[in-house]
């Protein structure tokens, strides 16, 4: 999950990038062909019969329901200053919450709880509804953060059949003809400088699927993404050093919050 952070914030950094020279859906067909040219070795080694799944319906709704979440985040990222749009996304362990103990059967623990309810009053308290008004780009996220939720419920319940390579080929494998087709019509040749953002952009989100994936193989969905929040200081970091974007009080109170929360919930699963 540590890996999983990092490889998020380097996303953000190359989305916030790439998206000032093309559209959003020209940056993920340059996402999932990357990653399906990078593991395509290592899949097709396996042979052709490792490929066959069963579940190829609940592979193409994780890769759709997937894309909803990336097409709000990169929206997001584009007009939104970093650590904000991280904090939006830190509602998905309330949703996932939910989730799982709907359709996963797991068990809402008082410790998972605590993490969860404190993470929403951090965020609560970054955002301070009430004394600024909620923009519609931040209501896109948070619709977002909901599709990244439903989208990680049905990454555990394909890990209780397949591996994580092949969750994280198959997403990419679906997801490309789907942004493909439209990205045709608003197509933006890259620049030279463009490429080692696009490069960037491809392998982190790569290594973050790739990494989630494992760590939900092996721990509670509800354990596992709370460790999230962790995301927002090191963003915040980025976002301060990169694009003097300031890290007000209040964003650091909420931080401090939700690092309270996950630390107990961490102790008490232990």
């Amino acid at each position: 999950m540590i890996c999983t952070l990092l490889c998020f914030a380097l996303m953000s950094v190359a989305a916030r990038e790439l998206a000032s020279e093309m559209p959003a859906v020209e940056i993920l067909v340059f996402r999932n062909a990357v990653a399906v040219a990078a593991m395509a070795p290592f899949v097709l080694g396996r042979g052709w019969v490792r490929l066959r799944t069963h579940n190829t319906k609940l592979h193409l709704t994780r890769a759709v329901v997937q894309l909803g979440g990336q097409f709000s985040w990169i929206y997001g990222i584009a007009l939104l200053p970093l650590a904000e749009v991280t904090a939006l996304e830190f509602t998905v362990p309330l949703w996932t919450l939910i989730l799982a103990v709907i359709f996963l059967g797991e068990t809402a623990s008082r410790a998972k709880i605590v993490a969860t309810v404190a993470g929403l009053i951090g965020v609560a308290v970054m955002l301070r509804p009430g004394f600024e008004a909620v923009s519609p780009v931040a209501l896109v996220v948070l619709a977002g953060a909901a599709c990244f939720s439903g989208s990680g419920v049905l990454v555990k319940y394909l890990t209780r059949t397949e591996d994580a390579t092949m969750i994280v080929f198959y997403m990419n494998l679906l997801q490309l003809p789907i942004v493909t087709i439209p990205a045709l019509f608003v197509w933006v040749n890259p620049g030279l400088a463009d490429w080692p953002w696009i490069i960037a952009w491809a392998f982190a989100g790569l290594g973050a699927h790739y990494t989630m994936a494992r760590g939900l193989r092996l721990a509670d969905i509800t354990l596992i993404f709370p460790l999230d929040f962790l995301r927002l200081p090191l963003i915040a970091v980025v976002g301060w050093i990169l694009y003097a974007e300031a890290l007000d009080p209040w964003t650091a109170l909420g931080a401090v919050i939700i690092f309270a929360g996950n630390y107990h919930s961490i102790r008490k699963e232990t």
